[in-house]
């Protein structure tokens, strides 16, 4: 029987195959050896002709051959255009439009790219997970964003900018000829202004010089530029503020309700320089009360669209640091027209109720009103006034307050959260130096304030929801989804350690139960562990047209109504609210939802700044205390090392696993411990340490702790 001769492919045969072959698997590489036989046979011919194949697509610029193995050339590769997310190490993810997943590329790859360029990308490789690793090819644009450093000088034709690692993974040259000025040590904003592929270091450009390094001054306004918020306005928009009329004419008295002759007042912390709410009272009779929440008419002075509000939308938010706010408007809005100061006739918007004795709330009433504070308190003489029962308008003040228990007790009955943590706040120097450590403490006069800010935002909410028949009208909703279950998971196995169960797994049940957990820890060791872990499980609050109910509060509508002169979003609901009172129809959803993605962005902005001053003023408090032995707690773990919040203060700071030289220490992501692996020492969270400093870093923000043994 004469077996088939086996088809020996020809030569133009096996080209077409292996052309195919690096079309269809751009990313991979191979040899000779496997190129011949997968295109017909590896035998001494076969290795030869496909040799001749790969000599002649290397020539035409095909494929490239990189240490004896062949792949497709970077040039045929398809090109994709995308922007640059910088992470710590320098590594990049590239987002682009259509594909799902960001692309990495690793720090060798990322060809002068930096965060927030624009660049051309082609990938390289996917992994069985589905997700693409590639190259950079070139910076189509360079991000406008600023960074800021420390100069200094390094020889006479250089000036180097020191820069924050976490930002941008070089420091940035200047040319001295350029600043012949410029002295070392400064705290500057400076731009890119190229960065060749030759350049070891990438050329800047200054954009402003905040003054010297380690002021005061200078540290906070270089933490706003770091995070590409503004330390001023603009002369064009203080130009504008400087021009709104502050006369009350008699066309703003005829259309509003007239609440002068009304006791009113505001409650405030002793430091506050706005007054943007304020609480008036009177007693209807029948066990009724009249309660009146009156916000400043922001947007009775800022027109839409005008520079003012341009640059209130471009904010979001006013932003608060240590030892400063960053108004969102100009203080001739914040401070003066829109303050609700004693003893002066002021323009409101105003949510009026009228509540029973027994918290029913039978009427309510919205629109804008002429108020005139008599009282201006802190919140200590309004807490005075609770505890002694004594003092200027000690019955509405009592009155309100009764009201604002029930409230707040219906609420936590219904399910609403309460997470107490602490609040350190920092005394300062006259020259922003930190010289001692507080807690803020919430007590009634801030619940009260509290609660019936709750119920105006809570009422304005439903009343914007929808018209008389049920229809729905388009709205900015302040909303916050259920628990993450996964989160919500691991928060339940790692109490299991404390001895404590969380049986709840959906519902108001879950809110239920956390409160109790959370009180009976109160005053525990564990307790900051265990409040700070059933935070993180908790979702994040944003703003929204989608309606899904605040889940915390417990409140099917919900929404941020009560600080226009800090909040942009509260802009917005003044401006619906007046909307749907004058009857007009529904709002443009679409244009809301683009407006609350972006105020949910700036939030965290803001946030991640006040952060960033909060960690600035805790090294900066801790730099010189080295010899100091302090208790702390372990607040954290990470596969580097444990963090260790101070008993008094909750100044964190971290002990890294090479400074524990007593053994090798490793961290367990599923039992959640660092262990010893000699002698088997675990910590975990809650675990009481002793620690002393071992470095304070103002330029990292990094305060690094050494264990101390008893």
């Amino acid at each position: 029987m004469s077996r088939k001769k086996k088809h020996m492919p020809t030569f133009e045969e096996r080209a077409s195959f292996i052309a195919r072959m690096f079309n269809e698997m751009p990313e991979k590489s191979f040899t000779l050896r496997h190129l011949a036989a997968s295109s017909g046979g590896a035998d001494a011919e076969g290795r030869r002709m496909t040799k001749s194949i790969l000599d002649s697509l290397a020539a035409e610029g095909t494929i490239d051959i990189i240490r004896q193995k062949y792949r497709l050339s970077r040039n045929r590769l398809p090109r994709y255009t995308g922007t640059a997310h910088m992470t710590a190490s320098g590594s990049i993810f590239v987002t682009v439009e259509g594909i799902e997943g960001d692309i990495f590329v690793s720090q060798r790859d990322t060809r002068t790219a930096l965060d927030g360029d624009t660049v051309e990308i082609i990938i390289t490789h996917h992994s069985r997970k589905g997700s693409a690793e590639g190259e950079i090819t070139k910076v189509v644009k360079r991000s406008d964003r600023t960074y800021v450093g420390t100069t200094e000088i390094r020889s006479k034709k250089t000036i180097c900018v020191k820069t924050d690692p976490r930002k941008i993974p070089v420091d940035i040259i200047l040319p001295r000829m350029q600043y012949p000025d410029l002295a070392a040590n400064k705290k500057v904003v400076v731009r890119i202004a190229g960065w060749n592929d030759f350049d070891k270091l990438p050329t800047g450009e200054l954009a402003d010089v905040l003054g010297d390094n380690g002021d005061n001054d200078a540290e906070m306004h270089a933490i706003l530029a770091e995070f590409d918020l503004p330390y001023k306005f603009d002369e064009e928009v203080e130009r504008a503020a400087a021009a709104i009329p502050d006369k009350i004419t008699e066309r703003d008295y005829a259309e509003r309700r007239d609440m002068r002759a009304v006791t009113t007042f505001t409650i405030d912390p002793a430091d506050a320089k706005d007054f943007d709410d304020a609480l008036s009272i009177r007693r209807l009779g029948n066990g009724t009360w009249e309660v009146g929440v009156h916000i400043a008419d922001v947007t009775h002075y800022v027109r839409p669209d005008s520079t003012i509000d341009r640059e209130a939308r471009e904010r979001g938010t006013s932003v608060y640091l240590v030892d400063r706010t960053i108004p969102m408007l100009p203080e001739r809005l914040s401070n003066e027209l829109c303050s609700l100061r004693p003893n002066e006739e002021k323009l409101c918007f105003s949510a009026v109720f009228e509540i029973g004795d027994d918290l029913d709330i039978r009427k309510e009433w919205f629109g804008r009103t002429v108020i005139r504070s008599d009282r201006r308190f802190t919140y200590a003489e309004a807490q005075e006034v609770i505890e002694t029962g004594k003092g200027d308008f000690a019955e509405e003040i009592l009155t309100l307050d009764r009201m604002a228990k029930g409230l707040r007790e219906a609420r936590i009955s219904h399910g609403a959260l309460l997470f107490d943590r602490r609040e350190a706040k920092f005394d300062l120097a006259p020259d922003g130096k930190p010289i001692g450590v507080y807690f803020k403490e919430q007590k009634d006069a801030n619940h009260l304030i509290e609660e019936f800010m709750l119920l105006a935002n809570k009422h304005v909410a439903q009343f914007c929801a929808k018209t008389a028949n049920g229809r729905k009208r388009a709205m900015v909703y302040r909303i916050h989804d259920k628990p993450d279950p996964e989160k919500l998971d691991k928060f339940r196995s790692f109490i299991l350690r404390f001895g404590l169960i969380f049986k709840a797994n959906k519902g108001v049940a879950i809110a239920r139960e956390m409160n109790g957990l959370l009180s009976k820890i109160k005053g525990t060791p564990e307790e900051n562990a265990v409040s700070t872990l059933a935070i993180r499980s908790m979702a994040k609050a944003v703003y929204s047209t989608d309606n899904i109910g605040h889940y915390g509060l417990v409140f099917p509508y919900y929404t941020h109504f009560t600080s226009p002169i800090r909040r942009y979003p509260d802009m917005m609901v003044h401006r619906l609210l007046a909307r749907y009172l004058d009857g007009k129809r529904s709002a443009d959803a679409a244009a809301l939802e683009e407006q609350c993605v972006y105020a949910s962005e700036r939030e965290i902005v803001a946030s991640d700044a006040e952060r960033a001053s909060i960690k600035y003023k805790m090294v900066e408090f801790m730099q010189d205390r080295g010899d100091e032995v302090f208790d702390g707690h372990i607040s954290g773990l990470a596969e580097w090392g444990i963090f260790v919040e101070l008993e008094d203060s909750v100044i964190e700071g971290m002990v890294h696993l090479r400074d524990m030289d007593d053994d090798f220490y490793r961290f367990d992501e599923q039992r959640f411990e660092i262990f010893g692996s000699a002698h088997g020492k675990v910590y975990t969270l809650g675990d009481k340490v002793k620690v002393r400093v071992k470095s304070a870093d103002l330029r990292r923000r990094t305060l690094d702790f050494r264990l101390v043994k008893d």
